[in-house]
């Protein structure tokens, strides 16, 4: 069979989202994307939004680097931008320099980007990443321990607050650099989270502005850069 470029694809993705809201894309759409095993072998390019488009020229970061792992392999969403996965590599070198064991990675994006048959309504373009909240171990995890080790929520049980149990100064500073880079544009976290930082950050809080409150990342955190040199056709935050 032979399979649709990237130019069509992205046609399809935003035709797929013309008249719904992310979560409600085409079912075709989702399953096209989804099948797309590799990228699209040309110079990298963004089309579309956040939550509304694909990419092209995208590579796919290491299952395994000196200061992280990905997790959840066999979803094969380990795939962004360049300039997104440059981005986590260097991430992962300064927060073991902070004191952070080393970053565990969750997903990017789909090989050609675009929405995806579960999960996230953005994550789209290539720009986007989740990394949990629990530190690295010092030892390589196996293949199925990738695949099932659980979330770790840092809220108190039924709550919406901060567990002091888990929160450690350590977290916070993986924020601060997270939210560093010039080419980051938001930092998201749960609300509870954002509340925590905000009655607790002391010296420079200007970095408070790029970490933004939204439901659904107490146990992780979601990274997105802006649009990248290159690509007219993405849509700025």
């Amino acid at each position: 069979m032979r399979l649709p470029n990237v130019k069509t694809l992205a046609a399809l993705a935003l035709a797929a989202f013309s008249f719904a809201i992310p979560a409600q894309a085409d079912p075709l759409a989702k399953d096209m994307f989804g099948a797309m095993r590799l990228p699209a072998a040309t110079k990298p390019a963004v089309y579309g939004s956040y939550s509304k488009g694909c990419f092209e020229g995208g590579i796919a970061i290491a299952a395994d680097g000196p200061t992280w792992q990905a997790m959840r392999l066999s979803r094969n969403r380990r795939w962004g931008h360049p300039e997104m996965i440059a981005l986590l590599e260097r991430f992962s070198r300064d927060a073991v320099k902070d004191g952070w064991p080393g970053l565990l990675l969750g997903d990017i994006s789909q090989p050609r980007g675009g929405p995806m048959t579960s999960g996230h309504a953005s994550h789209q373009l290539g720009l986007d990443a989740d990394v949990w909240f629990l530190p690295m171990p010092n030892r390589r995890l196996s293949y199925e321990e990738r695949e099932k080790m659980d979330f770790v929520s840092l809220l108190k049980k039924n709550s919406l607050y901060v567990d002091d149990r888990k929160w450690t100064p350590a977290h916070a500073a993986l924020l601060k650099r997270a939210a560093s880079y010039p080419n980051v544009e938001r930092v998201l976290v749960h609300p509870g989270i954002k509340k925590k930082l905000c009655d607790t950050v002391t010296g420079d809080r200007s970095w408070l502005r790029k970490v933004r409150p939204i439901w659904g990342h107490d146990s992780h955190f979601h990274i997105r850069i802006g649009c990248p040199a290159g690509s007219p056709g993405c849509k700025r935050q």
